[in-house]
């Protein structure tokens, strides 16, 4: 074995073992799948993610979305190898990792940067929190169409500002949750080839073997959303994941998954492959075994070798350093050539509103019949959209319900792979897909808005209340609000539905009476830059 399969199989087994040893410091958390998964994990960190671990936050980085989020030790391990930097509450980098040692030795204790899930926001290199599976998954559909959108509208000719990619690690529990299948379904729609997922197919539940529960053809299925599938026999064959991986790089029309066969607890004496080393400590002489079984010292704990570190962060990552240097001195000459267009990035990238945005929101004259508030809403998100031109949404398939459509010239009309600056989205009977990718597209500077009828939140809400964790500016605007409804009878009558949502910490719940207050309702969400409304 030459020096360099050497040190890349030293690089992966520092993640397995750093895995290992946070799991079982702090007796409890997920060591099976970091063990099965460093492969990847390297592969993507080391090697294929375009990132600048000195600027976390570089707008046209790549995006990685750990969606089986219990695997967070693997994110975790990689970010630390790589050196990520910790951006502090005014957004710069701290100076310090993202990710030290220390943090490691107290994953899953309070405080620590290293939550038994990730969470985004408190962790950098963390893009979305994830824990609830199919969450990252349908993030990632979010975060691909962002880009595709503002490639469309920023990307001039020499200024090729946005075109970065996703990848989203996923578990057979994401591809089994509705909101998978719905993500995954309109992402082969929209042929968003700009996006991965990579499925880690160990065939192990909590409970057992998946064939307890699921049977079907995974490929077949993305095959037939019209996604391009790539198998990987074994994640441990280097050469076969980086050639499955390349596939991204070829022309398609497609999302690509690429099916990757490991063993869980890969190189435990006794409970790899089991369902056992899914969700608890594997105990000192299984770990100790398995480190014999990867050549490591038994006794040591938290050992990263110095030329791991060396080897993670050289080559790639210095290019990627330089790739984001040359992207800033790039966005300083497009703000010469094209200031209007440079400062709202630039307003978009703080986080902030365009100034006047709310100067043509409408007063309404009294009227003794009542504008229905859904009419006066689409009024009112009409105008204030013209002014802001990252403002964009649609509804599952309630639009003219709902009044969700942007009508005016500029919006562009309908976002497609043909038309990646339309600002109307056809999300389908995808209730919960479309909050899902709405916090994606939050995820990457939009405000995004999501339309359905307020009884259809029950489908919604998991992702509703992710977005107020991690303080997101989602729109929700949500008809045919009470009992009101009645000829449709109880199934459409959202009766607990205002309780429940106004449970939601950081949750803002406004139920305008009128014209006027929709207006209002209009101006206090839109100021809100921390939370949902």
């Amino acid at each position: 074995m030459n020096r360099v399969a050497t040190v890349e199989q030293l690089a992966i087994n520092t993640i397995r073992t750093l895995s290992m040893d946070a799991v079982e410091a702090a007796r409890s958390g997920h060591p099976g799948t970091p063990m099965a998964l460093a492969p990847v994990a390297y592969v993507l960190f080391r090697e294929r993610l375009r990132y600048d671990p000195e600027r976390p936050h570089w707008p046209n980085r790549d995006r990685f979305v750990l969606s089986c989020g219990h695997a967070s030790m693997l994110l975790y391990a990689a970010l630390h190898l790589a050196g990520v930097k910790q951006v502090g509450p005014d957004g710069r980098p701290t100076g310090e990792l993202a990710v030290p040692l220390e943090a490691i030795r107290q994953f899953r204790q309070l405080h620590s940067r290293c939550p038994g899930h990730p969470e985004y926001g408190h962790t950098s290199g963390v893009e979305t929190t994830t824990g609830p599976l199919g969450q990252g998954v349908a993030n990632s559909v979010g975060m691909a169409i962002a880009s595709k959108w503002l490639a469309g509208y920023f990307n001039r000719p020499g200024f090729d500002l946005f075109h970065f990619r996703v990848y989203a690690l996923c578990s057979d529990g994401d591809l089994m949750e509705g909101i998978g299948s719905e993500a995954a379904s309109l992402a082969g729609h929209l042929q968003l080839d700009n996006l991965c997922w990579i499925y880690d197919d160990n065939r192990i539940t909590i409970e057992g073997p998946t064939s307890l529960a699921f049977s079907e053809d995974v490929g077949m299925r993305f095959a037939s959303y019209g996604w391009r599938v790539v198998r990987v026999p074994d994640v441990n064959e280097l050469g076969c994941l980086r050639s499955a991986l390349a596939e991204l790089d070829r022309p398609s029309d497609r999302p690509t998954l690429v099916i990757v066969r490991s063993i869980i607890a890969w190189g435990a004496p006794t409970k790899q492959n089991h369902h056992e080393a899914h969700g608890a400590p594997l105990g000192d002489q299984e770990v100790r075994g398995a480190k014999a079984f990867y050549g490591w010292p038994e006794n040591e704990q938290f050992l990263v070798p110095p030329e791991v570190l060396e080897h993670f962060r050289q080559g790639h990552l210095a290019d990627c350093h330089q790739q984001a240097d040359q992207w800033y001195a790039m966005l300083a000459e497009y703000r010469k050539a094209y200031p209007d267009l440079a400062a709202q990035l630039d307003c978009l990238l703080k986080g902030e509103l365009p100034e006047g945005w709310d100067a043509e929101i409408p007063s309404f004259p009294a009227d003794p019949k009542g504008m229905a508030t859904r009419v006066a809403s689409g009024k009112v998100l009409n105008q204030v959209a013209r002014r802001i031109p990252w403002l964009l949404g649609g509804s599952a398939d309630l639009g003219p319900s709902n009044r969700t459509e942007l009508t005016f010239p500029e919006a562009h009309g309908d976002f497609s792979v043909t038309n990646p600056t339309g600002r109307n989205f056809h999300f389908g009977v995808r209730e919960h897909a479309m909050a899902g990718i709405c916090n994606g597209l939050a995820l990457c500077g939009l405000r995004p808005y999501a339309g359905t009828f307020f009884v259809f939140t029950d489908y919604m809400r998991p992702s509703m209340r992710l977005a107020a964790m991690m303080g997101l500016p989602v729109l929700y605007i949500l008809t045919h609000d009470s009992i009101g409804v009645g000829e449709d009878g109880p199934t459409h009558q959202p009766v607990e539905h205002l309780a429940a949502l106004r449970a939601i910490p950081n949750m803002v719940v406004v139920r305008p009476c009128d014209a006027n207050e929709t207006a209002e309702a209009y101006r206090v969400a839109l100021q809100r830059g921390d939370g949902p409304t």
